[in-house]
């Protein structure tokens, strides 16, 4: 069960993450094919993370409450059709709306494959062994969108890129019969709906005001209305969750822990550099300065992907059975720094090659992700309560898209070089690394052995 378990969530991660990229580079096809004025156009992309980020913590919570297996089934629903919809989308509108749908199921879908993990696999080598397969394969999935989406886009066409969802997505429902509900007081839990409704407005309005800083400005009057919009209504939140819901969203409890709390914290960061930005300043570097094509770009990310699963998949969970978990994610955040530090020093130079000016780097950056992600991802769902996994991985996964959503935009306002994009990621990398060493320490007893007093350790942390 636990190997089904693990392929069916995996897969389900891979299609979700690989969304947010694959379309980068089928970006100017979809504009020739269906008009898109140039304003319009990042909106193919942007409509699905906006949506993504603003439901996750939503998403999160209906897997405590219905079961994760109904609420897995239930997201492939929400993102397959509408890839189904957005691949035979004849008008710009169309393909926005069905990519804005997409990324609600999305929302739905992603806590799910986390919850399905943390609550089938028990703690201990073997659910750090599911982690590290689970975190390696969202990165891949995000450096093979890039890939994925320029073979597509070149050997068939850009539609394929959304309609490949739809076997995948059916394949997954039907290995998800074969797994447990896992529902838990289902009868006494009640969904929290004023703090949805804010958490989602919140998110949503967030995400908008900061993809059109990007475009219009931080001055802008749409700009600062979304944003003032979304801080009124996430501090709304914050009482309601505190104060008022009997059922919360997203417990106070969870936030109170040291590991949960600075490990989002450290995942919105790092969400910054390894999300959407590195993937689009990177598809964009290798395009505009490199001269490459959209599938010479799919094949420059190649490195990147093959190295973090041979880091994330192979390495990372030996050195989680002798080392501590907060020295991987620094020394993850640092060598990622490096590498970072690297591509901007060459980035901003004005010229070079593939091999001095991307692969070079990709072998830090790589590296690092793959070193730092398992860790951090252990760190913040050990420990969690089985009714609390979803609102725990809703969490995990909104401080990731969030992170990136936000990353690209101030990136793109702030910097307005790809160097100084870079040294940027690099900074705040650095940030991550000193942090993390905040982190609670694991416990002494090594993972799935049992302390005299009976109790497994499992590898749990001190809060």
């Amino acid at each position: 069960m636990g190997r089904v378990v693990l392929v069916l969530a995996c897969a389900a991660q891979f299609m979700v993450v690989l969304d947010v990229s694959v379309v980068n580079v089928a970006l100017p096809a979809v504009q020739d094919d269906l008009g898109f004025a140039a304003a319009d156009l990042p909106w193919v992309a942007g409509a699905y993370t906006l949506a993504f980020a603003g439901f996750l913590l939503l998403g999160g919570r209906l897997a405590d409450i219905v079961g994760a297996r109904r609420t897995f089934l239930a997201g492939l629903l929400l993102f397959c059709l509408p890839s189904l919809v957005g691949g035979l989308a004849t008008a710009p509108g169309a393909l926005i709306a069905a990519r804005a749908a997409q990324g609600i199921g999305a929302a739905v879908l992603a806590p799910a494959t986390l919850t399905i993990i943390t609550t089938t696999i028990p703690e201990g080598t073997r659910r750090t062994r599911a982690l590290a397969v689970w975190t390696a394969v969202g990165l891949v999935g995000g450096a093979a969108g890039n890939l994925v989406g320029g073979v597509l886009t070149e050997a068939l066409s850009w539609r394929w890129i959304l309609l490949v969802n739809v076997p995948v997505g059916l394949a997954a429902a039907v290995l998800a019969r074969r797994v447990p509900d896992g529902r838990r007081d289902r009868a006494r839990r009640r969904l929290d709906v004023p703090g949805a409704v804010a958490a989602t407005a919140g998110l949503a309005l967030l995400a908008f005001g900061i993809m059109r800083a990007g475009s219009r400005g931080w001055t802008d009057a749409g700009t600062a209305g979304a944003l003032g919009g979304a801080l009124v209504l996430l501090a709304a939140l914050a009482v309601v969750e505190a104060r008022a819901a009997a059922d919360p969203l997203v417990p106070p409890r969870l936030l109170r822990s040291r590991a949960i709390g600075l490990g989002n914290v450290l995942m919105l960061l790092a969400g910054g550099c390894f999300q959407v930005p590195m993937w689009y300043f990177l598809t964009l570097y290798m395009q505009d300065v490199l001269g490459f094509s959209a599938l010479e770009t799919g094949l420059g990310f190649l490195p990147h992907t093959l190295l973090t699963m041979l880091v994330g998949l192979q390495v990372t969970p030996r050195l989680m059975r002798r080392v501590d978990d907060r020295a991987l994610v620094a020394a993850g955040a640092a060598v990622a720094a490096a590498g970072f530090l690297w591509q901007g020093a060459v980035a901003g130079d004005g010229g070079g090659t593939y091999v001095r000016d991307v692969l070079g780097p990709a072998v830090l950056v790589s590296a690092g992700g793959g070193l730092l992600n398992t860790p951090l991802t252990t760190t913040v769902t050990a420990g969690v309560a089985a009714a609390d996994a979803g609102a725990a991985s809703g969490l995990l996964n909104t401080a990731k898209q969030v992170g990136g959503a936000v990353g690209l935009a101030a990136l793109a306002a702030a910097t307005g070089t790809y160097g100084a994009a870079f040294l940027a990621m690099a900074v705040m990398l650095g940030a991550v690394a000193a942090a993390s060493l905040a982190l609670p320490a694991r416990r002494d007893a090594p993972p799935d052995v049992p302390r005299r007093t009976g109790q497994p350790s499992g590898g749990s942390r001190r809060y």
